[in-house]
């Protein structure tokens, strides 16, 4: 099977080195979306031999995340496997996360550090976030996703063309979830532990993070009950 990692990344010249050497033990291509960093990521991909899109303007994390699944779809990947380039996630978990795809159980899996609650745990915005995005998926869905935020995720083909088409600009992840159940996809989840950022800063601050939390809402309400219109006007 072919696999590929996507590396989303935006000023991470200080975490890159350090994820490029882990995924080295792994047979997987691997392309880094620079979302037009103005520090030396560039150089850094170039150092290691690694495959990157430069991207003439900068997208956003859901736009460079996309950007890195219609280059899996274009090149006909079989799964795609996302990770963060701020070294927050451990490439020892791939095998984890591809395993329920490669055995057709799954057609999305999150690495979710809150199934067993060890490890970094984020912070407290983050969590109460993840907490009420949680429910909501639940309340609409009756789906329990634990880490509905979480970066870490893998998906097969059908997942990887339709992100291609179609994906959130910002803070994707929850929305994308619920587009996927909404369709009657599966989505699984499996514990990994993550590390706390080492180098650089984060692009969420906390007016940010509650801003999010009500935009995304509002986004996936409106994805919610527009596909049950439809389903209705059939």
């Amino acid at each position: 099977m072919k696999l590929l990692v996507i590396i989303p990344a935006f000023n991470e010249e200080g975490n890159l080195g350090k994820l490029f050497e882990k995924l080295q033990e792994y047979e997987m291509d691997i392309v880094v979306i620079n979302d037009c960093s103005t520090d030396n990521t560039i150089e850094i991909c170039k150092q290691y031999s690694v495959n990157y899109i430069d991207l003439p303007n900068n997208l956003g994390i859901g736009g460079a995340v996309q950007t890195g699944y219609q280059y899996a779809a274009k090149a006909n990947y079989d799964i795609a496997i996302q990770i963060d380039g701020d070294g927050q996630h451990n490439p020892e978990y791939i095998s984890a996360v591809i395993e329920p795809i490669i055995l057709n159980e799954a057609d999305l899996v999150i690495g979710s550090r809150y199934i067993h609650r060890e490890g970094f745990q984020s912070s407290f915005m983050r969590r109460v976030g993840i907490k009420h995005f949680s429910w909501l998926i639940k309340l609409l869905l009756s789906k329990s996703i634990t880490d509905p935020t979480s970066g870490l995720r893998a998906c097969n083909r059908r997942v990887i063309n339709l992100f291609s088409n179609k994906y959130p600009t910002d803070f994707p992840e929850p929305e994308t979830i619920v587009t996927l159940l909404r369709n009657n996809l599966k989505v699984v989840e499996v514990p990994v532990l993550m590390n706390h950022r080492e180098m650089g800063l984060s692009s969420i601050n906390k007016f940010k993070a509650v801003y999010y939390m009500i935009k995304v809402s509002i986004a996936i309400l409106i994805d919610f009950f527009r596909g049950k219109t439809k389903e209705i006007t059939r």
